[in-house]
């Protein structure tokens, strides 16, 4: 009969067989879709250096261009794509810049304020590549959240620590105003100090620098970088 096949009636093995299927379809590994394509690039864009100007070969330099490329290898500094890969067109100006760079991060301002200057130059450019590679080094270097979502977003700095709020203001006047006053300048100096101002100074000049490079060239994020900075 259909109780002696199924002794202690159906109905109650039925939970215990569902749960069992559950759990092992909870066990088996999800299917993974594959990644969305890239999105083609631009037509004058160069597929190895991602931008409009290809790749330099360290073997059509000269014999001073190869002593320079060599150093900066050395040291970790000849990416694929970016500014510093740029430079090797010009090597005598991708050594100073380089050896600006160092000392900038070098600041008596500290790490923090480094990449503060960084994020302000690139927003006030609208530089994703810059800023793209330097929102998660802000964050490594302490600078929070809300700092880079007002610097982000464009938002007013009020509210902010002094200091954080007068790089800011400072940085918005040189790029948007082309002055800064007496005012937020003599405040400047109050809270970074005179070498700390000028330092403050400097790296928002380099940023401002690698922008422009970048821009002329429509460097595009390295191939998988999810971009960070939005569209004002």
């Amino acid at each position: 009969t259909r109780a002696d096949r199924c002794p202690g009636g159906c109905a109650v093995l039925m939970p215990a067989i569902v749960t069992a299927l559950l759990l092992a379809a909870a066990a088996s590994p999800a299917a993974v879709e594959p990644p969305p394509p890239l999105p083609p690039l631009p037509a004058d864009v160069h597929a190895d250096s991602r931008s409009r100007m290809p790749l330099l070969p360290r073997s059509q330099l000269d014999p001073e261009g190869q002593r320079i490329w060599d150093s900066l290898t050395r040291q970790g500094t000849v990416p694929l794509t970016g500014p510093a890969r740029l430079g090797m067109y010009s090597p005598k100006a991708a050594e100073s810049n380089y050896a600006l760079n160092q000392a900038m991060r070098a600041t008596v301002n500290g790490t923090r304020y480094f990449e503060l200057a960084a994020l302000i130059a690139a927003r006030e450019f609208d530089q994703q590549y810059v800023w793209t590679q330097h929102e998660p080094a802000a964050l490594q270097a302490g600078l929070e959240p809300r700092v880079i979502d007002v610097v982000k977003h464009d938002h007013d700095p009020a509210g902010l620590p002094e200091r954080d709020r007068a790089a800011i203001r400072l940085g918005r006047a040189l790029f948007r105003e082309h002055q800064v006053s007496p005012a937020l300048w003599a405040e400047t100096v109050e809270l970074f100090g005179s070498r700390g101002a000028a330092e403050l100074v400097i790296t928002l000049g380099e940023y401002a620098m690698s922008a422009v490079i970048v821009t002329a060239v429509d460097q595009q994020l390295p191939a998988g970088k999810v971009s960070l900075l939005p569209a004002r």
